[in-house]
């Protein structure tokens, strides 16, 4: 596949008159144009918004101005609102919703002197590690069509592989940053829970209100690891409606600068789902790298928190949110599922359905776990300053559009388990409220990209993504 320029390589371009930002868009749209009736990253397209930016963003060049995102081409995952464009979630009662003001991503996007090309694909409701949905259809592997993108930044992932813009700003809540930059090649960002506000990435028609968001983040895709940091800087800061009014973001600076002087665990197993050989190499692989330039690597820690039990508690978070406006009658039917469970069963799918019937004074213990977890894992990045393990135990898989979800399975290497363990390694940050960073690990004996996440402390999102880059 071809190699496309990074956004810093555009700006720079950009700075020394080499090439405007009219051409760079102009080059975009065209390669959207040739290549995406097969891949079907870009569902809501804006040339002409896209256009008219790019003049201005010349115009604004030449009288000496010089943003941090001025003229470079990006896309937006489908379910941020932006103006003039649907916002449906791939919701098709809702593909006539446009909203009215622009989420908070996207007027700091818009800020930053980006030019936006378009929307980028979803799932249904954001609730599947593919990316498809009634309205806007598949979106394939630029790798391979047969096989997903990912979800729920899928489209995003393929969009930045197939070279239909420089950056994209996407969301996290079972690894859909992760997962999509894991099974395409690209690089993403997970940040600290709380470090981006959210505003305006909202299911619509609900108003777009400073919510606080449980597990789920914003955050930055692209093609580098460099033009992560550059994207998360535009990006972090509190909602400007709340804490933003007396916060002021100053991330600190990454715990090292040189290779040699980081300290890393690697984690390549999961006592719940094992890891696909691909995956394995891939995260050899990092750990090579990692020793070959002088950092202190080790495999096995005492502090590391059980992830078991880290990974229950981590389905308790996503599933009893996922049912909150269910109606009554089929959470009935759930609390009878869930009372008819063995109390001997503690298998995954057990955990998910005993979540999605949790009385908020269980939800409370819950929580309480929670916090010990996240003060065991203080007490780990006291001794390290990373964590590099899997993103999913497999490269991207066949399209599998079983309405059923949980009749799926998920193939790793000749032995089927089901669909939604896998989510237990995007659950190692996310429960905590981590910061990941994704980045390619090569490839698979197949020529399918693999990735690996670096887990740094929270609040710490510059020490991942100082290694992403040195890596």
């Amino acid at each position: 596949m071809e190699k496309f320029q990074t956004a810093e390589e555009m700006l720079a371009a950009l700075r020394a008159g080499e090439v405007s930002s009219v051409e760079l868009t102009e080059e975009a749209i065209a390669r959207i144009e040739r290549d995406d009736t097969a891949i079907n990253a870009i569902c809501v397209r804006d040339f002409e918004g896209a256009r008219v930016a790019a003049r201005e963003a010349d115009r604004a060049r030449a009288r000496g101005e010089d943003r941090a995102l001025l003229g470079i081409p990006v896309t937006v995952k489908e379910c941020y609102n932006m103006v003039g464009l649907p916002t449906t979630w791939g919701l098709s009662e809702y593909r006539e919703f446009v909203p009215t003001e622009d989420a908070v991503q996207v007027s700091r996007l818009k800020a930053a002197g980006a030019v936006v090309l378009g929307k980028t694909n979803v799932p249904l409701g954001l609730q599947d590690i593919q990316s498809f949905n009634e309205i806007y259809g598949t979106t394939s592997n630029p790798w391979d069509h047969d096989r997903t993108s990912g979800g729920s930044s899928g489209g995003s992932a393929a969009a930045l592989a197939a070279g239909f813009g420089a950056l994209s700003i996407g969301s996290d809540l079972g690894g859909s940053l992760r997962t999509p930059a894991h099974f395409c090649g690209v690089y993403a960002h997970k940040p600290t829970l709380g470090l981006a506000a959210t505003r305006g990435m909202v299911v619509p028609p609900e108003p777009a209100l400073p919510v606080d968001l449980d597990l789920a983040v914003v955050g930055p895709m692209a093609r580098s690891a460099r033009d992560l940091t550059l994207l998360l800087d535009v990006m972090a800061g509190a909602d400007p409606l709340t804490a933003g009014k007396a916060q002021v973001t100053s991330l600190p600076p990454a715990r090292h600068e040189r290779l040699e002087d980081f300290r890393v665990l690697v984690v390549d197993e999961h006592p719940l789902i094992p890891t696909g050989a691909a995956v394995r190499a891939g995260v050899q692989r990092v750990a090579d790298a990692l020793v070959d330039g002088g950092a202190e690597v080790e495999r096995h820690s005492p502090l590391l928190p059980d992830l078991v039990e880290g990974a229950r508690l981590y389905m308790q978070f996503l599933f009893s949110g996922s049912v909150a406006r269910f109606p009554v009658d089929e959470y009935e039917q759930l609390q009878i599922q869930a009372a008819g469970l063995s109390a001997d069963d503690q298998s995954l799918d057990a955990a998910r359905l005993r979540a999605m019937v949790l009385s908020h004074r269980d939800w409370l213990g819950v929580n309480y776990q929670r916090e010990l977890h996240r003060h065991a894992w203080r007490q780990l990045f006291a001794e390290f300053d990373v964590v590099v393990c899997p993103i999913t135990p497999t490269p991207a898989f066949p399209h599998d559009h079983n309405p059923d979800v949980l009749e799926r399975r998920l193939d790793i290497d000749g032995v089927e388990y089901p669909y939604f363990d896998q989510l237990v390694w995007a659950g190692l940050a996310t429960m905590p409220g981590l910061p990941a960073t994704a980045v390619p690990a090569g490839r698979s004996p197949e020529g399918l990209p693999v990735g690996v996440q670096l887990i740094g402390p929270m609040f710490e999102d510059r020490t991942p993504l100082r290694l992403a880059e040195l890596l």
